[in-house]
């Protein structure tokens, strides 16, 4: 009999997209199960309230509760860093291994491996945010030499976090679309409150290019550190087949 493999993931207070998707991903490895625990999320902004909402205290406290369920993993499976700097997620990981014993890590950070094994010089960024966000996080990828330009970028200027599970698939599919034709060698829908995952693969046969969800990073990469093996997730992109 397999080992039970518990994974916890750290959640937006708001988000309702992330646990079905988690879920559904997870779905066909019977020895994998997922549990949340969530910190206040509300709205995404440089304001300082809004920054103040993903200071590494509060979201501590979230990573101690499922460190009493003694998952095997811990994965936030939020964007955060993308704004606030990659550094935030290091350290966050840092701490939450430190506090509890047990390995972490993220959407971003996942993300980021998967950008490295497939190669992306040239990345397109659909996101639901507001201008000064989507700005910076644009610069941190710049910044990392991972190129990311007008063409290959696409927002929605959306603030209040309930609106972004709003956004419907067609709109979705229109600005992966359109990032691709500006050059993309691969797409990123970057939020994990973006109802998304589930069009993975359609995208991905329809552009040529790997689409690599936020939701879907972080699920990956725990399951790949904890030895499972993701080809067994057929579905849900080509993260799990090739990466």
């Amino acid at each position: 009999m397999s080992k039970q493999i518990r994974l916890g993931i750290l959640t937006p207070s708001s988000n309702t997209a992330l646990e079905p998707l988690t879920f559904q991903i997870v779905s066909s490895i019977p020895n994998v199960s997922v549990h949340f625990s969530r910190f206040p999320v509300t709205g995404i902004s440089l304001s300082a309230k809004g920054l103040a909402q993903f200071d590494q205290s509060v979201i501590m406290q979230a990573a101690q509760l499922l460190a009493h369920a003694e998952v095997d993993m811990i994965g936030w499976s939020g964007t955060a860093a993308g704004w606030m700097g990659f550094e935030s997620d290091e350290k966050l990981c840092e701490a939450i291994t430190k506090a509890t014993g047990i390995p972490a890590t993220t959407s971003v950070l996942a993300l980021n491996k998967a950008l490295d094994i497939f190669k992306v010089k040239k990345l397109g960024l659909v996101t639901p945010y507001l201008d000064d966000v989507q700005e910076r996080i644009v610069k941190n990828y710049n910044a990392i030499g991972i190129e990311v330009t007008s063409e290959t970028e696409r927002h929605l200027r959306v603030a209040k976090n309930t609106d972004v599970v709003l956004i419907g698939e067609d709109v979705l599919e229109k600005l992966v679309g359109q990032v691709v034709e500006g050059g993309a060698g691969a797409v990123s829908t970057f939020c994990t409150n973006l109802i998304a995952a589930h069009k993975v693969e359609v995208w991905e046969a329809k552009y040529g290019v790997p689409v690599l969800d936020t939701v879907t990073t972080v699920t990956w990469d725990m399951l790949r550190q904890c030895g499972v093996d993701t080809k067994a997730i057929k579905g849900w992109g080509r993260i799990f087949q090739e990466a």
